[in-house]
């Protein structure tokens, strides 16, 4: 391996200062990080604001994917996403591009040196990263409804579940909760705790519990302390790490692993906050505690261990940002900076010392066999219609359209049923799901069959969604009275 391109002893990263405070706090942290020992060769790159706003939506050139993919280690502090639409958000499309399917966001509490009502709080968070209604697929239909989809697999479920789990075990941690919402999204939550109770049933030594996510959000708020690792999907995640973080003291100080099966991105949680840039006020604790993940992943264990000890140690002494509300007189970014690199060496004396052991293996998950494609069959299809009059008018319509292949069953608006026998006081927007049965064998030129027939009626059918069971079993939700 060249120079250029590092060595296994001084590995190639790429590093981005982003916006705002991004500049600041990432010189603070990158000479902590060389302080306490990290060896690294830090290749820069430009995203963000700037890319942005020189006509590149998704605010990253195709010099910087070169650098991620060529050094798989992405350090990065928070970016400025211009206003307005077109924009894409560059975290997402960094972690779907580079595979990074978990993300990792370490909540504890500094009782009692930072502030907090829970100081027995110490909870990871593991969130799923590339999918959920993350993908990003949303459509305007008609004049009033707009649609985003959520979309689960099977194999994402899979490799997040199994790794918070192998995560637990790994960090000695006792209990894994799941949380989702299946008691309303039976098909897509449904299918996340199904997988968690597979795969939980494989590590007999890890306690399992489920959580719905409404109710374990109000508990990780009010108790914490009765959670250890929370797997959940990607925006619920997104939600609940952030909560955990002002939880246990402050935003500023969440940090953030994210993983993937060949490149892993590490950074704080919180945004770019222009409104403080340049004032050295900026809490830089959130990257550097990104800083001692990354190490971890680097297998500097010992690094990791002396520049996470002396940030505790600074923290026990009562220093802090502002945000921090320390106890002696709040330091700059840059004298933060400095207080933890003048404490290398030294430990917490009440606070818990961390110890990255050397010989920890890095969490590694298989890509999740594919499984034996199921036999599928059309039963129905659901046809979505923009209808501005009654339900019953247009039931009417649709049933003077139709084919022989199908018949109509159900008319929905918003997913409550209002024909048949609808109450008057539903209200309807101008989006209607109408349910069609297949009569028989039915396939996908009926469909295109029942759609021609609409259109010639005057019916404006903006969407189908096909109804299949998969080896006999229904692959869709019903509405109701079904």
């Amino acid at each position: 391996m060249s120079e250029a391109q590092g060595s296994v002893e001084t590995p190639l990263i790429t590093v981005a200062s982003g916006d705002g405070i991004g500049p600041e706090i990432m010189d603070a942290a990158l000479k902590v990080l060389e302080a306490g020992g990290a060896r690294f060769q830090a290749e820069p790159i430009e995203i963000g604001e700037k890319v942005y706003l020189s006509g590149i939506s998704a605010g990253i050139t195709p010099e910087a994917w070169d650098s991620l993919r060529r050094t798989r280690v992405f350090f990065k502090a928070p970016i400025t996403t211009p206003q307005g639409g077109g924009y894409k958000s560059l975290n997402v499309t960094v972690r779907k591009s580079l595979g990074l399917f978990a993300n990792v966001r370490p909540c504890a509490a500094y009782a009692p040196y930072i502030a907090t009502k829970h100081p027995d709080m110490d909870v990871v968070i593991v969130r799923e990263n590339e999918e959920d209604l993350y993908a990003g697929i949303e459509h305007r239909q008609t004049d009033e409804v707009y649609q985003c989809l959520k979309l689960i697999s099977r194999p994402g479920c899979e490799k997040i579940v199994r790794y918070a789990f192998e995560y637990a075990r790994a960090y000695g941690r006792k209990k894994v909760t799941c949380m989702v919402k299946d008691n309303i999204m039976k098909l897509t939550d449904g299918l996340f705790a199904k997988v968690f109770d597979e795969i939980a049933a494989e590590y007999s030594d890890i306690e399992a519990e489920h959580y719905i996510i409404d109710i374990g959000t109000a508990r990780l708020a009010d108790a914490p302390e009765r959670f250890d690792v929370i797997v959940t999907p990607n925006l619920y995640g997104d939600i609940i790490s952030d909560v955990a973080a002002e939880v246990a003291g402050s935003v500023g100080l969440g940090a953030s692993a994210n993983i993937g099966a060949s490149c892993a991105m590490f950074e704080a949680i919180h945004g770019s906050a222009p409104d403080i840039a340049g004032q050295n006020i900026a809490n830089p604790s959130g990257l550097i505690l990104a800083g001692v993940m990354m190490l971890v992943h680097l297998g500097q264990s010992e690094a990791a261990s002396r520049i996470h000890n002396a940030w505790l140690k600074t923290v026990e002494d009562g220093f802090g940002t502002g945000d921090m509300k320390p106890k002696e007189k709040p330091l700059g970014t840059k004298e933060f900076a400095q207080a933890v690199i003048e404490r290398m060496g030294q430990h917490p004396a009440t606070l818990p010392k961390a110890n990255y052991a050397a010989d920890a293996k890095p969490i590694t998950i298989q890509q999740p066999e594919r499984k034996t494609p199921a036999v599928k069959e059309m039963v129905g299809v659901d046809l979505f219609v923009q209808h501005a009059g009654s339900a019953d008018a247009l039931a009417e319509a649709l049933k003077a359209a139709s084919n022989e292949a199908f018949e109509l069953v159900l008319i929905t608006n918003r997913g409550v049923k209002v024909w048949p026998e609808g109450l008057p006081e539903t209200f309807c927007t101008d989006h209607w799901r109408c349910r069609f049965h297949a009569t028989g064998k039915a396939g996908i030129a009926d469909v295109a069959d029942l759609l021609a027939k609409c259109g010639t009626a005057g019916i404006d059918a903006i969407k189908t969604e096909n109804l299949y069971t998969f080896d006999g079993e229904r692959g869709y939700s019903l509405g109701q009275g079904q």
